[in-house]
């Protein structure tokens, strides 16, 4: 991959310049809760899709982490940091899945953790000022009493803070109708490379004045910048939610069924899909009995006024394509959606992948339709739940690990058959990664899809605003 050189500051040797950070910043900046490189902070270097890295090294130091409390401490912090040459790599809650938060013990963990206040609500403006380490959960029962609603909910809405999702411009399952988290971002508050607080963006929902700078941060994982502050779009809660299922013989069938709710004129606020092995996996992990109702599944969620003919053009549609549709209790809908977000589990005995693969919408037949020619051409399963309104796959591709096998080693084969799937939705229109990141695990998929010429101009802009290259280094680009 194209990169760019730049002038860094002067090499000194990595273990004593983090141990010379550490006593600086205990000297000069007390109030700073900061941890020393230890066995202890081991975890801090990794995320959700590189935990296990983490469990294997248990023993071995991990880097030095820091907690500010507000964006001045960021700033101290980071300032300090680049005066010793010391690479920061900032952290949220550590729920990332594309290894976009991984730390070494070289380097200095900068956690928003402490920073999880609400600064202001503004019913009519409707916005929200936050800080990062919000979660995106609390945030939203923050919201609840003045009617609103912060839309943007990926799975781990739960766990995950809204400057991680900030960091990989999260999308989440009603973004078939509200949009991913750059279409919720206002502006921002950002810590540069050399310390210094800007602001980008605008508090009103129109404004073109300069480059569209809050847009480029967003989904940047934390190379350009550290967000200290967000300005988030809200939303009014919908006077009405409903469930409703279209279960279909098959997986074709049921992916093939999904256009009938694009053609309809109702725009539900989340469309899901689950083919034959996602039902099925959801079944033995948590217990349910969706196979039985059919062999794929669409679950939709639909809000607002006019409900009820919501519902009833909804199951006309679907049932045209032979799907059959029931509008759940409200008990039933709200088990199906937590079924959504937690109720597949990892496949035990084999080695697998996720992958984040998009395509347009219209296309996700066709991703279905490569299964099994994959499947056959590199022995591997293939399973995949889908944000159906956007076109965003989630798939899993196992691998039965066999008497004999190393668990640490899985075949060239299984990788192989990942980047297969990458480059059919490349072939579709489509992108390696949707929602999770680049990160550090799919930077040769990335390499597939931006030419060249874009992966210069990207390390141009990171110079740009990173010239000694500081700033969560090795990942994105």
């Amino acid at each position: 991959m194209t990169s760019i050189d730049t002038e860094a500051p002067p090499a000194v040797e990595p273990a004593r310049a983090i141990d010379t950070f550490y006593r600086e910043l205990v000297d000069r900046h007390p109030d700073i809760e900061a941890l020393a490189p230890a066995s202890g902070t081991r975890r801090y270097g990794f995320d959700a899709a590189t935990a296990k890295t983490a469990e294997a090294g248990d023993g071995k130091p991990g880097p030095a982490v820091v907690f500010p409390a507000s964006a001045r401490q960021v700033q101290q912090v980071v300032r300090l940091a680049a005066g010793l040459g010391i690479s920061v790599v900032p952290r949220g809650a550590g729920t990332g899945l594309s290894g976009g938060a991984t730390a070494e013990a070289n380097q200095v963990v900068l956690s928003t953790e402490r920073m999880a206040g609400v600064i202001e609500i503004s019913p009519l403006d409707e916005v929200a000022v936050v800080e990062p380490g919000i979660i995106n959960a609390e945030l939203n029962a923050r919201l609840e009493p003045y009617g609103l609603f912060y839309a943007p909910d990926p799975a781990s809405f739960d766990i995950s803070s809204i400057g991680g999702n900030i960091a990989t411009n999260a999308g989440g399952l009603r973004c078939a109708k509200y949009g991913v988290t750059r279409e919720s971002v206002l502006a921002l508050d950002v810590v540069l490379a050399d310390g210094s607080l800007v602001s980008v963006g605008h508090r009103s929902i129109k404004g073109v004045t300069g480059l569209d700078l809050t847009s480029l941060f967003v989904g940047s994982e934390g190379i350009l910048g550290i967000v200290v502050r967000a300005t988030l779009r809200l939303r009014p809660i919908p006077v009405a939610r409903r469930t409703l299922t279209a279960f279909f013989d098959s997986t074709a069938e049921g992916a093939e069924g999904l256009a009938a709710i694009t053609l309809s004129a109702v725009r539900p606020a989340a469309i899901e899909f689950f083919d034959t092995a996602s039902l099925e996996n959801i079944d033995v992990h948590s217990g349910t009995a969706l196979s039985e109702r059919g062999a794929a599944l669409i679950l939709i969620e639909i809000d607002g006024y006019g409900i009820e003919e919501q519902a009833s053009d909804l199951k006309a549609a679907l049932a045209a394509r032979g799907g059959r549709v029931t509008v759940e209790s409200e008990e039933a809908g709200r088990r199906l959606w937590e079924l959504r977000r937690s109720g597949r589990g990892f496949p035990e005995g084999q080695w697998f992948i996720g992958e984040d693969i998009a395509v347009p919408k219209s296309k996700l037949p066709s991703v279905y339709k490569s299964f099994p020619a994959l499947e056959a051409r590199f022995g591997v399963k293939i399973s995949a739940v889908s944000h159906a309104g956007d076109g965003n796959l989630h798939p899993v591709i196992s691998m039965d690990i066999k008497p004999g096998d190393d668990p640490a080693h899985p075949p060239a084969s299984l990788q192989d058959a990942a980047t297969a799937l990458v480059r059919v939705a490349l072939d579709l229109g489509g992108t390696v990664t949707g929602e999770h990141g680049v990160g550090t695990i799919k930077q040769e998929w990335a390499a597939l899809e931006l030419s060249a010429r874009i992966r210069r101009a990207q390390h141009a802009i990171k110079a740009a605003l990173d010239p000694d290259g500081l700033l969560n280094p090795g990942k994105a680009i």
